[in-house]
């Protein structure tokens, strides 16, 4: 009997926090919200098996979220969940990097967050880092075909290069950890989402494509859908805008069997020149 062949769609999205203390150009969360509810909605209405990753994520924009993704489901659709903590105390304070899905389509089989640290099972940080860092991972069974995916979105530092070549290393380990363990027969494939603040040239990415391929990379140009810069900035930063936002995969293997099929930088600003955030989103289409 022939494996179902399941489409998977990942989109993530850096949302930029919704403190006060707001860059020249950027607009407050409650201007920008719906901008990034409306593009989250769209791009996964027809895709159940789709997953959402965002970074920068505060408790106050969690629950928006949640209840923006659930609000006026078309008929027929599933309600949305996540996976994830708040980093500075692995509860509610501090940027959440969480991974939604559909409960109803994905089976939640285990999660955890690690801290991007030398003590990686408590909230904190090392190395030459600015704030405490984290990645969330989960283990998601697909209801009608049994695929199970390990899925994980993190957000590396944007000051301390060493932090983020270790932070590299730590998920790199999870991966392979999770290779060895008691899961590991489950697994199908295997993805990572999320802001690695690392251009191609850098030491985050550098480390982490030893073993990953860059979804951007197994697709074709002429083939591509939108930009290729990432982070944009609201329009008065210094720094150049770059791309830093990426999603990654294994080689395919026993438990590598996602294709990558499209791959997508989503504009973030439109006719009202409102920017709904610094970075763009990255979708990436999957066959599994």
């Amino acid at each position: 009997m022939r494996t179902p062949v399941v489409p998977i769609r990942v989109l993530t999205h850096n949302i930029r926090h919704g403190g006060s203390d707001l860059f020249k150009g950027e607009l407050p969360w409650d201007e920008r919200k719906q901008l990034l509810l409306n593009e989250f909605e769209y791009e996964t209405r027809y895709c159940e098996e789709s997953f959402i990753c965002l970074q920068e994520v505060l408790h106050e924009q969690l629950g928006d979220v949640v209840a923006g993704l659930n609000q006026d489901i078309y008929p027929g659709a599933s309600e949305w969940a996540y996976i994830g903590v708040g980093r500075d105390d692995g509860h509610e304070a501090g940027e959440y990097s969480p991974i939604f899905y559909r409960p109803s389509v994905w089976q939640l089989a285990h999660w955890e967050t690690v801290w991007l640290s030398k003590t990686p099972n408590i909230p904190s940080k090392s190395w030459d880092a600015a704030s405490i860092r984290i990645v969330t991972i989960g283990v998601l069974q697909h209801r009608k075909s049994g695929h199970t995916v390990l899925a994980m979105n993190t957000h590396l530092d944007d000051q301390g290069s060493h932090s983020r070549l270790e932070a590299a290393r730590i998920i790199l380990g999870k991966i392979y950890e999770y290779s060895q363990n008691d899961l590991s027969n489950l697994i199908s494939g295997i993805f990572l989402a999320g802001d690695f603040n690392s251009e191609e040239n850098q030491e985050a990415y550098q480390e982490l494509t030893t073993s990953l391929l860059d979804s951007y990379k197994q697709v074709p140009s002429p083939r591509h859908f939108g930009d290729y810069i990432t982070w944009t900035g609201f329009g008065y930063e210094d720094e150049p805008r770059s791309r830093i936002d990426y999603v990654l995969v294994p080689k395919e293997g026993p438990r590598q069997r996602l294709k990558v099929a499209g791959y997508a930088v989503l504009p973030n600003q439109f006719d009202n020149g409102v920017l709904s955030s610094d970075h763009r989103a990255v979708v990436v289409d999957f066959i599994l």
